[in-house]
Parts: structure tokens; sequence; C-alpha cells
């Protein structure tokens, strides 16, 4: 597989609003005043589960990583709403829920998704175990995309918690992903289902779709 660089989201660009070719979509989202919604698919995981386990992997680290991939090589993931402006990000990096060792309590890992799959895995084992905070209050938020995982049930939707009583609420671009348990589905093969929540004031269906395939290609790559 090649190796992927994530690093944080520098801001590479002002979008001119009014020669945008989404302007129209922008602007009618942008009237709403929650403008997210959320699209769960079922992905074959069938490939990874093998990859991970002849190699000692975390599954949940490996998806974190292939999906923050995916979501980097779609262009409209990059872009992120601060203060009266659109920019367009460089990319984004993960930021995601893990368990604390041995408690039912969770803290939140930011880090950036570098090298190949093995070397990001084993970095996200080491940040988790290091961490003795419930997240980095200092990370830039702009360029995350938010990650969590409910392994004991089969997931088949999930939705995020908001404060929408603040007016920048609806300014909020930063994706969030999740998924369940993978179960069998037939010939021995395994699938999940990945919620995806997004604001439709910069991404549509058809982006989460291209998120989709691209997820799919690079678990096919695997080898």
């Amino acid at each position: 597989m090649e190796n992927a660089y994530c690093s944080g989201g520098a801001l590479l660009e002002k979008i001119d609003i009014g020669a945008w070719d989404r302007k129209e979509l922008f602007d009618f989202f942008s009237s709403v005043s929650g403008p997210f919604y959320m699209v769960t698919f079922r992905q074959d995981v069938t490939k990874l589960c093998r990859y991970a386990k002849a190699r000692g992997l975390s599954f949940y680290y490996a998806l974190v990583y292939l999906c923050t991939q995916a979501v980097n090589s779609v262009p409209a993931f990059q872009y992120t709403i601060r203060g009266d402006g659109v920019y367009r990000l460089e990319r984004r990096i993960p930021s995601f829920t893990d368990l604390k060792k041995g408690s039912e309590l969770f803290h939140i890992v930011t880090m950036p998704c570098e090298g190949s799959i093995e070397t990001f895995c084993q970095a996200a084992r080491d940040r988790s175990a290091a961490q003795d905070c419930f997240f980095d209050p200092n990370a830039e938020r702009d360029h995350l995309i938010y990650f969590s995982c409910l392994p004991w049930i089969d997931m088949t939707a999930l939705t995020n918690e908001r404060d929408l009583s603040v007016p920048q609420a609806k300014d909020d671009s930063v994706p969030r992903i999740a998924w369940g348990r993978f179960t069998p589905s037939g010939d021995d093969r395994s699938e999940l289902g990945i919620s995806v929540e997004v604001n439709h004031r910069l991404i549509d269906g058809v982006h989460i779709g291209m998120f989709a395939k691209a997820l799919s290609r690079l678990i096919d790559a695997l080898a």
C-alpha cells in the first residue's frame, strides 16, 4: 500500500463564494438552522479484517487510517467554515474516541495520520496509552475528522450531539464518522455499517458516495 501523509490542516485558500460553483447550494442550506445530515452505508471489511489479524493490528485504528485517506481524497471534505468565510484545507487528520485501558471511560485522541497503516496503528496505540487527559484542548478543530466506534452492537445509524444554542453552531464543518461491530454477511464475508454526518452547506450525497467508493478501493488494495 502506498504510504499516506495527513499533516495538520493548514488553510490553503479562502473561497470566493460569489464565484463558487456551489454558491446556490451553500446559500440555500445556510438559510436553515440545522444544515446537518447523516448517511449510513454497509461496507465489506473482509479483507481489512484478515489484513489486521494477520499483522496483529487494531482493526479500529486501521479503519480510522483508511477512512482518513478516503476523506482526504474527496475535495469537498476539505472545505471548512471559519467566521464569515469558507476555506479550503490542506487535509484533515483523525480525532478518535478510545477506551482507557481497564476502564469503561474513554478519551479523545488527536494525531497526524502519517506513514504506513502499520506505523499509524502503532503510533495510535502508543499515543492513546500515554494520554492522561480527556482531549487535547489546544488541538485546532477546523481540520479534524471525528471518529467513534460502538463495537458492542451492529450499528445501523448514529447521530452526534451539538450545541445548537450558539450562533456559530451551523458553521460546524467537522465530518463525523462512526461504525459498530462487523458481522457475517455470507460466503465467509464480514461487513459493518458506517455512519457519516456532515454539513450540507459543504458536502452533498454525491460526495459521501465518493468517500464510500474511495474507502472500498483502499480496502481492496490491501495485500
